[in-house]
C-alpha cells in the first residue's frame, strides 16, 4: 500500500508534468514548512528535467514573522519553466501573482569549494546577475496564502522564470535598489526596493547557497539562484506585457496570456 505521502508527490508531479490543476491536497502537508519540505524534496527527486537553478522562496521578514517562521525556504528551478524576457505565459485561476527580483548565476566551482559561506567572499562565486519576473501559483485549485507549506508543498509555487538583461557581476549597493513593475494597459504600477529581500539579494543567495550545499547537491554546472521578490506577490489584474525594472540592473519583460 502506498502512503499518502507518496501518493499526494504522485499527484503533484502528474500535475506538474501534465500542466494541470488538482484538487487541493491534504493540509497534513501544507500547516507546517517540516512537512511541505518532505513533500517538496519527494516530489522534486521524481523530476527527470534538467535544474538550472533554485529559489528563495518567504523572503519577505514581514511574512517570515507572520507565519511564524525562523527563516525562508528554496526549491528547485526546472529548466522548462525557465524563459527568455517577454515570452508568453499562460496563467489559471490558481495563480497567485508576478514578482520581480535580483537573480545570480553562480559558478560550478561552489560545489567543490570548502568553508563557510559569509558576506565577505560570497562575490567569488557569481558570474553574472540579472532582473528576473517569476510567475507563481499552485498546481491545485486554492487561492491565498495560510502558511510558507502552502508555496513550499506546491514545488515552491514556481510557474515561469523570465530572464531580463544578463550583465557581469558587479558590487552594488543592492540593498536599496528601486524597483517597479508595470503593466501600462490596465494603468497598474507597483513600486518595490531590494531591501525587502531578506535584509538585501546577496544575503538571500547565502542563505540559498548555504542550503544546497547543507543538502549535498551538486549540479555540476554553473546555475542560477532567484534571490526572491522585490515587490511581493502582485495581482495579475489583467493580460497583456508586464515590464520590471530594477535600478542600476535592467529591466524584464512577461506577456501574460
Amino acid at each position: 500500500m502506498k502512503s499518502l505521502l507518496e501518493k499526494t508527490s504522485n499527484k503533484l508531479v502528474d500535475a506538474f508534468l501534465k500542466n494541470k490543476i488538482i484538487t487541493p491536497i491534504p493540509s497534513k502537508f501544507t500547516r507546517k514548512l517540516k512537512e511541505a519540505q518532505k513533500l517538496r524534496v519527494l516530489c522534486e527527486s521524481k523530476i527527470k528535467y534538467p535544474v538550472i537553478g533554485f529559489k528563495a522562496a518567504g523572503t519577505g521578514i514581514p511574512l517570515i514573522k507572520k507565519f511564524k517562521e525562523k527563516e525562508p525556504f528554496y526549491a528547485s528551478v526546472y529548466k522548462r519553466n525557465f524563459l527568455k524576457s517577454g515570452k508568453k505565459v499562460k496563467i489559471n485561476r490558481s495563480t497567485l501573482g508576478i514578482e520581480l527580483e535580483v537573480c545570480y548565476k553562480i559558478k560550478k566551482s561552489f560545489f567543490s569549494s570548502k568553508g563557510s559561506i559569509t558576506m565577505k567572499n560570497i562575490s567569488r562565486f557569481i558570474s553574472h546577475m540579472a532582473p528576473c519576473i517569476e510567475v507563481v501559483g499552485y498546481r491545485q485549485r486554492k487561492k491565498g496564502i495560510t502558511s510558507f507549506g502552502d508555496l513550499c508543498s506546491d514545488f515552491g509555487a514556481n510557474v515561469k522564470f523570465l530572464l531580463g538583461s544578463v550583465k557581469k557581476y558587479k558590487k552594488l549597493n543592492i540593498g536599496n535598489l528601486k524597483t517597479n513593475i508595470a503593466n501600462k494597459k490596465i494603468n497598474q504600477s507597483v513600486n518595490g526596493n531590494t531591501n525587502t529581500v531578506y535584509i538585501n539579494p546577496l544575503n538571500s543567495l547565502r542563505f540559498v547557497l548555504k542550503k544546497v550545499k547543507k543538502d549535498r547537491i551538486n549540479l555540476n554546472k554553473d546555475f542560477w539562484v532567484f534571490t526572491g521578490s522585490s515587490v511581493g506577490v502582485v495581482p495579475i489584474k489583467g493580460k497583456g506585457l508586464y515590464i520590471g525594472k530594477i535600478e542600476k540592473l535592467g529591466t524584464v519583460k512577461a506577456l501574460i496570456n
